[in-house]
């Protein structure tokens, strides 16, 4: 049995609640986390550890909140509020847990869905965007890591182009694929706005209403955007549903076709704002 699950954010006991609802089994299910695996919740050592060890039977994306961990452990950034992931740095086993973090996905297409963090720009069809993902997973295991952090954050370049190279193209792919809600039919791509789909600002749309989206029809599945929560289309799910803010931890089970969604509430850790 296949799930695609939501952001955990360090919500450790919500996890662990959630597999046991499903009856989890490493030997036979596989679990496909969406991204944000830690941060902000009470357990982010716990929830690395314990993802860790399902071995082969999790498949994980990062979102940016796993990004912000190896900034961080490479100092290129400092905490932020609200941040949990100080216990990561301190622990023994950090550079372990840290070389797994960075092996994990970008984007991911088994099962028949397209599941990345936040989104996927108007221009990118699925050949695309898994190439692009393969490109950022290449060099966040490689040795030019430190250095590409220290250019990682940023919301420029703010719109696609082949002519894209080097690092540039890079954290334009990250900004895609971890950090979108709002784009134009240009691919421009706005990130003050956190608000639900109806707060979209003045010519933009959520990502996946974009007019002339080349993924169209690829049905995907994506964390990342609590005020959206869960939303069910054809083609499309969204799993944030806002574990850490005291909402629900959520599962949805796809093998077969089927789409079974399963969820646990989570206790609230941290007050929006």
């Amino acid at each position: 049995m296949n799930y695609l699950i939501g952001d955990i954010q360090g919500c450790c006991g919500a996890l662990d609640a959630l597999l046991k609802k499903i009856d989890f089994s490493p030997s036979r299910d596989r679990v496909y986390l969406l991204g944000d695996l830690i941060n902000r919740g009470p357990a982010s050592l716990a929830t690395l550890r314990l993802i860790r060890d399902l071995g082969d039977a999790a498949v994980c994306l990062l979102g940016n909140h796993d990004l912000h961990l190896l900034a961080m452990a490479h100092g290129v950034r400092k905490p932020h509020k609200g941040d949990t992931i100080a216990e990561v740095l301190a622990a023994p086993d950090r550079e372990a847990l840290l070389d797994w973090l960075k092996r994990r996905r970008m984007a991911v297409h088994e099962q028949g869905w397209l599941m990345v963090h936040a989104g996927v720009v108007p221009q990118w069809n699925l050949a695309l965007t898994l190439q692009l993902a393969g490109e950022v997973e290449a060099l966040l295991r490689s040795p030019e890591l430190p250095d590409f952090l220290h250019t990682m954050y940023g919301d420029e370049p703010d719109r696609w182009s082949a002519d894209l190279k080097g690092y540039a193209r890079a954290k334009f792919t990250i900004n895609v694929l971890t950090r979108l809600r709002f784009c134009d039919a240009t691919g421009r791509m706005d990130f003050k706005t956190k608000d639900g789909a109806d707060g979209a600002p003045a010519g933009f749309t959520p990502w996946f209403d974009a007019p002339g989206r080349k993924t169209a029809g690829v049905p995907i599945a994506f964390g990342h955007w609590s005020t959206l929560g869960f939303l069910e289309r054809p083609d499309l799910l969204s799993l944030d549903t806002g574990c850490v803010w005291g909402g629900k931890l959520s599962a949805v089970r796809v093998d077969g076709g089927r789409r079974e969604l399963i969820q646990v509430d989570c206790e609230q850790a941290q007050k929006p704002g």
